[in-house]
């Protein structure tokens, strides 16, 4: 239900944006997350979007958005200013009632 995309290698300092797309319009009522893995590490909670409402881990705030287009049922993480340390595998991720949905993942590698 859920196709991730838009990751890929940039230098240090630079940006990338990736897409997170819904088969359906379940991101409408329904808070959505990024995700990331880094190497030798757990999965981590990068940000949210619930509504008009945006949350963010100290490490990317000012450097990443999180933003939603209804229309075309996808969600959005704007990353600006990469760093090394933001080298992981990126999911992006809703909960609808019991059941957890993850998008594919995306590979995002920043080099220095």
């Amino acid at each position: 239900q859920l196709q991730a995309s838009g990751g890929g290698l940039v230098q240090a300092g630079g940006s990338l944006r990736l897409s997170c797309a819904a088969s359906s319009s379940i991101f409408i009522i329904n808070t959505v997350a990024w995700y990331r893995q880094a190497p030798g590490k757990q999965r981590a909670l990068v940000a949210t979007i619930t509504s008009g409402i945006r949350n963010y881990v100290d490490s990317v705030k000012g450097r990443f958005t999180i933003s939603r287009d209804n229309v075309k049922n996808t969600v959005y993480l704007q990353m600006n200013n990469l760093k090394p340390e933001d080298t992981a595998v990126y999911y992006c991720y809703t909960k609808i009632g019991f059941d957890n949905y993850w998008g594919q993942g995306t590979q995002v590698t920043v080099s220095s």
